[in-house]
């Protein structure tokens, strides 16, 4: 018998139980405490300026840390990362935001547009370099996982 009038899909080890719900499950009387761990952040702000806007061997500004995933805030403005990076303990995730710029790996070479995402393995030596279609400010959300990493895209 189904009843509620609101469908709620959990997921439990990678498969979907249905709960059904007569309101919204969102529906409370507020949050008590630990509130601000829901958080909306604009990655536009002035605050978020990492240490790598001007220059090349400047850090990117870590927005969350977990035992196995960091995630990164990176705006590369003027210059070009001069030296070659190899992450050995991590798998990197790279999603371009805004602007374009162009990754050389030992994999080959790639150019990232707004809405990219590139999958750089552990170990593998990268940099990244403007190229003719790089904006004023060019932003990256990195994702570092420590992890086995499957892709399931298809």
């Amino acid at each position: 018998m189904t009843t509620g009038k609101y469908r709620e899909l959990v997921t439990i080890h990678g498969k979907n139980v249905v709960l059904l719900h007569d309101e919204p499950p969102v529906r409370n009387a507020g949050v008590a405490e630990m509130g601000d761990i829901f958080r909306m952040l604009n990655i536009f702000d002035k605050k978020f300026q990492p240490a790598n806007y001007n220059k090349a061997d400047g850090a990117p500004l870590r927005l969350f840390d977990a035992k196995s995933t960091k995630v990164d805030l990176s705006k590369r403005s003027k210059e070009d990362m001069g030296f070659w990076h190899r992450n050995v303990d991590a798998h990197e995730i790279i999603i371009c935001i805004k602007g374009s710029l162009r990754w050389e790996t030992e994999m080959g070479v790639k150019t990232m547009h707004e809405g990219d995402m590139m999958f750089i393995p552990k170990g593998i030596a990268h940099r990244s370099m403007l190229c003719e279609d790089s904006a004023e400010e060019n932003v990256l959300v990195e994702l570092k996982i420590y992890d086995e990493v499957t892709y399931v895209g298809d």
